[in-house]
């Protein structure tokens, strides 16, 4: 049995930005919803499924997304009726509606048409019909039809006072395709040619004199497809720009819609999409002209084993506030669209959700601070590609399945929690003062995946990594880009920031100077926005920013473990390492204890101006380095942190308390006296939670 003692621990007090105060209304905290496919069912059963939603308590629904066949049956004519028959009973059961535009799903008359309008995939296979975001982004003729729908859609609805907002296209991504169509390399000449304005400064950046590469004119570039450039990559760079591209035109497509929504429809109703928590081939920090942008969540899929014998069942543990980390700073609001209802298709393997798991998962995005949830789907399909995927109703449309049955507890708790609501709920100082920021940029993703130095380097598990040592410490969290301001937050963590310039080393050496405490990690500095080394000592950018000399950087086989020392404890570790030689002045933490430089610096830390910085050199696979030397950090700066067991989450939103166990073993959460428990007891069983105020 474990055992929390919980002394002024808050979660962030999440200001209601602009955006938010249009679109929610605070007293309500989190609305929640669900999918519903009309086009895919009787209609004599519409009303009948509308009904059932609203008493299991959904307050809206989302129809639409992949519907363009329906809408637009044959070329620019267009057929709204059946659509409007469900909007207009599913107002008769007072349920608001996202509609969506239609783009994921190209109708066969379209393709069929124009079939230039399709991905063209690495292998040079062109997609089929019959799938979802086949489709180029840099296809004009896609565009041009794009445009005709969400325009004919938006006169038709956009002063609907029933539809409350809109989702654009669905998931944005080609899933893990890269388009090579014509459409696509001509747009990457011109992406380039914006970028660089000259062959010669686009040879520069790519370093094309490499493997004789050079190229004297733009129209002989091709994208670059590391299935045809057979013996390695000649320019890591011409990758990375290509991820840019891709994107870029990604982020250009959503816009075209959202622009033409916005100049339609009603101020009242909010523009968003949904993309995918975790999927880098996009970048949806890109679409900051969104009202919002929201996402979709799967936590148990078979691909992460969580904590303990069960954690399978529940999913890593702070997968769902990570996203909602990610996602909130961008306008202060999101939303989870696709929140997982049970078993679903897809995964590596498809294991049942453990009892109880999706209502805290549920919790867990209201704590996060969501103004939304919704999950996808209200019905089990009984044809298509996600057959087995669950609903909140099973395959005869009435029985509700387990996942139903939570949603509606979480649901009803909802409704008696408003009742308690405190407007202006205030962060505790204890809490505030130590407020994260972790930085992530999308580059350094790219670029560490196209030269990765070793087969476990993942860098989106090294930054989760960090996000979730921070969690642990009871820490509040914004994810944000380099271009934010960081003076307000006490500490700020840059996981393996690899490409740098010096505009960015001077603004973290201003932050530290100024009483802030900047911890950074391995891989950090090593390269110029162009993927370059900098023709310097190794790592020069920030050799005097953290006070010490990298001497050299090692990583081991998945079989291999060696040693640090670290404040009389032994850490494993065989990722990464980089070996430091501190200056004076800077303090050494921890140190490599074999290998043929055992003795040689591990973790650095150095006093500069009002503040500090600590570079944390080794990357381990369990993150117990990471932890214990970030609670150095934290106490070292005179701030407080309260330490949680594995797998235990607490967030605090608007006035109240949320606990969740995600272990596998039952934990004891130790509740002040005068706390008034709403919900759940202080004994938590694994999926357990929590509620007091």
């Amino acid at each position: 049995m474990k055992k929390i003692i919980l002394i002024g621990l808050a979660m962030a007090c999440f200001t209601m930005s602009y955006a938010q105060k249009q679109f929610f209304k605070a007293e309500k905290m989190v609305e929640t919803g669900v999918y519903y496919y009309p086009e895919a069912w009787n209609p004599e059963q519409w009303d009948r499924d509308f009904k059932k939603m609203a008493d299991m308590g959904f307050e809206f629904t989302h129809m639409a997304e992949f519907a363009w066949a329906q809408i637009e049956p044959t070329e620019g004519v267009y057929d709204f009726k059946w659509l409007d028959k469900a909007l207009e009973l599913a107002a008769k059961h007072n349920l608001k509606v996202i509609m969506c535009t239609p783009s994921a799903t190209p109708p066969v008359w379209l393709t069929r048409k124009y079939p230039e309008v399709m991905v063209e995939m690495p292998n040079g296979q062109t997609a089929q019909h019959g799938t979802r975001e086949q489709y180029s982004w840099s296809s004009p003729k896609y565009r041009e039809l794009t445009t005709k729908v969400v325009e004919a859609m938006a006169k038709h609805y956009g002063n609907d006072k029933r539809i409350w907002g809109w989702q654009i296209d669905n998931e944005p991504s080609h899933y893990g395709t890269l388009d090579y169509s014509p459409a696509a390399q001509a747009s990457f000449k011109v992406w380039l040619k914006k970028k660089y304005q000259t062959i010669d400064a686009l040879n520069k950046a790519w370093g094309t004199p490499f493997w004789s590469g050079i190229y004297t004119d733009f129209s002989q570039i091709e994208i670059p497809n590391a299935g045809r450039q057979y013996s390695g990559n000649a320019s890591p760079t011409s990758f990375v720009d290509f991820k840019r591209f891709n994107a870029d035109e990604c982020a250009s497509y959503v816009s075209l819609q959202n622009t033409i929504l916005h100049s339609i429809v009603s101020k009242s109703q909010f523009v968003t999409s949904n993309f995918m928590h975790g999927h880098t081939d996009v970048d949806p920090w890109r679409n900051k002209d969104l009202d919002f942008i929201s996402y979709t969540m799967y936590p148990v899929a078979g691909y992460s084993d969580g904590v303990g014998e069960q954690g399978f069942r529940m999913g890593d543990p702070w997968r769902i506030s990570y996203a909602n980390d990610f996602f909130r700073p961008l306008n202060g609001v999101t939303g989870v669209m696709e929140l997982q209802p049970g078993q679903v298709n897809w995964g590596t393997y498809n294991p049942q959700p453990y009892p109880g798991v999706i209502r805290a998962w549920l919790w867990n995005a209201f704590a996060g601070g969501l103004d939304f949830i919704c999950s996808y789907r209200f019905r089990q399909p009984l044809y298509g590609g996600e057959q087995f995927h669950y609903g909140m109703v099973g395959t005869d449309g009435v029985t509700e399945l387990s996942g139903g049955k939570q949603y509606s507890q979480f649901m009803k708790e909802m409704r008696d929690l408003r009742k308690l609501y405190t407007p202006n709920a205030q962060m505790p100082k204890e809490y505030a003062a130590r407020k994260t920021a972790l930085l992530y940029n999308a580059d350094n993703v790219w670029e560490t995946t196209i030269q990765p130095q070793t087969f476990q380097w993942n860098q989106v598990t090294h930054v989760t990594k960090y996000y979730s040592c921070i969690k642990t410490l009871s820490a509040p969290v914004d994810i944000i880009g380099e271009d934010r301001d960081l003076s307000s937050y006490p500490v700020v963590i840059a996981p393996a920031y690899q490409m740098v310039d010096r505009a960015l080393i001077a603004k973290w050496t201003k932050y530290v100077e100024n009483g802030g405490h900047l911890v950074l990690s391995c891989r950090t500095g090593l390269k110029d926005r162009d993927g370059h080394f900098f023709e310097a000592q190794w790592a020069d950018a920030i050799v005097n920013l953290i006070g010490a000399k990298i001497a050299l950087n090692d990583m081991l086989g998945a079989k291999m473990n060696a040693k640090v020392s670290y404040n009389g404890n032994t850490y494993l570790w065989n990722n990464w390492g980089d070996m430091l030689d501190p200056m004076a002045g800077t303090d050494t933490w921890a140190t490599y204890a074999d290998q043929f430089y055992a003795g040689k610096a591990s973790v650095v830390h150095r006093k500069l101006g009002k503040g500090t910085v600590t570079y944390i050199g080794t990357d381990t696979d369990d993150g117990k380095l990471e932890k214990d030397v970030l609670k150095k950090v934290y106490e070292s700066a005179g701030i407080g942190v309260k330490e949680l067991p594995e797998g235990v989450m607490l967030n605090w939103r608007d006035g109240f308390w949320v606990a969740i166990n995600y272990s596998s073993v039952n934990v004891t959460i130790d509740i002040p006296q005068n706390a008034n428990i709403l919900f759940g007891t202080k004994e938590l069983t694994p999926a357990g939670v929590v509620v007091w105020k």
